[in-house]
């Protein structure tokens, strides 16, 4: 079953949602392609690669101990839908999330009835979708409905609380990111990118112009053009074969050179309109090119990834639980690398200095490591004195402190 099928729904009695500047909630897609440009797709595929390093997590628990959770929300995480992996679908998550400020993913589940009675939702798979148009509804009661219509013309309409909605630059508009027509605003972009094209082609045809005619053989008496024509490829193969670069001509003929000045565009400007180019994307030469210190890679990830990384975050969160699992903990969570920022010696001196102390729980030692949170560990910390459990070591100390004060009696 395709995903187009299991969208088919129906459902009537819908009118145009408000929105607060009293327009109407009908969006489309931005028409100017700058997506043409390889110098945008170095970039933004630059900041995707990095994002798909990504492990998705649903985790339950408090900030500072929250443990793995197995079922189908992480298995759906793990194995999305049967056309994509988990990069894969990170990589077409972003992509739709700068193609068009917006992007959409449907949860498909089923409901199952649980021992108690109660009802729950069985996650089975999460599409990403691409639609080129919306219309935000609403029912008689106010319930909020999104509207879209595909490519192929078919239109589709879903409850907005079951769909994940991520929104990238979220300012004008009341449900879209974007300018205020739910549109992606590339206005600056492209005026750069058109700058940026008819600078190199100008090279280009600066470098074609370096290569037409360079000068005129002259020739001392008149000639019919059979002649004037092996005159000229006698005179070309004699520069193609000559190694000196000192040519011999007989006295019948000259040379008369063409003086040209090709003017190029010099290397700063260029410079100067990719870097802004890359910094209306957060991106910098050293990121895009991959050679990058540490310090430059930890502000890329606090300015740029980690943004986005949180915001995710929450729109998996929002859509996924209800309020009650949400209020019991519940959160699906991206892990990036292991501190990325830091050495290996840094990490496990980091490690040993605060796990020392107990301030660390056992599984955030791991999550610094790289490594999954253990339900085991949930709630433990271990401290110095041969390390043992925190509260042991409490009930330990209060203890001997209750003998002391029972001998001083």
């Amino acid at each position: 079953m395709g995903i187009f099928e299991k969208l088919k729904n129906k459902i009537n009695g819908l009118r145009y949602a408000h929105m607060l500047n009293s327009g109407l909630p009908i969006f489309s897609q931005f028409g100017s392609d700058i997506y043409a440009s390889d110098v945008v797709q170095s970039i933004v595929d630059c900041i995707v690669q990095e994002m798909t390093k990504l492990q998705p997590k649903h985790v339950r628990g408090e900030k500072h101990n929250q443990v793995p959770v197995k079922g189908s929300i992480q298995y759906v995480l793990d194995n999305p839908n049967e056309l994509m992996t988990k990069s894969d679908f990170m990589s077409k998550v972003i992509w739709n999330l700068f193609l068009n400020y917006n992007a959409i993913i449907y949860p498909v589940y089923k409901v199952i009835k649980n021992k108690d009675g109660s009802k729950s939702k069985q996650y089975i798979a999460l599409y990403p979708l691409q639609p080129r148009k919306v219309d935000f509804l609403e029912d008689t009661t106010g319930t909020l409905f999104i509207k879209m219509q595909f490519k192929n013309m078919q239109e589709f309409t879903l409850p907005y609380s079951e769909v994940i909605h991520i929104r990238y630059k979220f300012s004008f508009n009341d449900y879209l990111g974007g300018n205020e027509n739910g549109q992606p605003d590339n206005g600056a972009l492209i005026k750069l990118l058109e700058m940026d094209t008819n600078m190199r082609e100008g090279i280009l045809k600066a470098m074609k112009s370096s290569f037409s005619i360079n000068g005129v053989v002259k020739s001392g008496s008149m000639m019919d053009r059979d002649k004037v024509q092996n005159m000229v490829n006698e005179f070309n193969e004699k520069l193609k074969n000559n190694e000196s670069g000192i040519l011999g001509l007989d006295g019948k003929s000259d040379y008369i050179p063409i003086a040209k000045k090709v003017q190029m565009v010099d290397a700063d400007t260029l410079k100067f309109i990719d870097n802004r180019i890359l910094r209306i994307f957060g991106v910098s030469m050293a990121i895009l090119t991959g050679d990058y210190t540490k310090d430059q890679y930890e502000a890329f990830y606090q300015k740029k990834l980690e943004p986005l990384v949180i915001a995710i975050s929450q729109a998996f969160t929002k859509t996924l639980f209800t309020d009650r699992e949400k209020q019991l903990g519940n959160e699906i969570i991206f892990l990036p690398q292991a501190l990325i920022f830091m050495t290996t010696t840094q990490v496990l001196e980091a490690i040993r200095i605060l796990g020392d102390s107990g301030d660390l729980y056992e599984n955030e030692k791991r999550i610094a490591l790289g490594l999954e949170p253990l339900e085991e560990l949930e709630g433990k910390r271990m401290q110095s004195l041969n390390y043992i459990d925190v509260d042991l070591a409490q009930a330990y100390q209060m203890k001997q402190k209750s003998l002391k004060d029972n001998e001083g009696v």
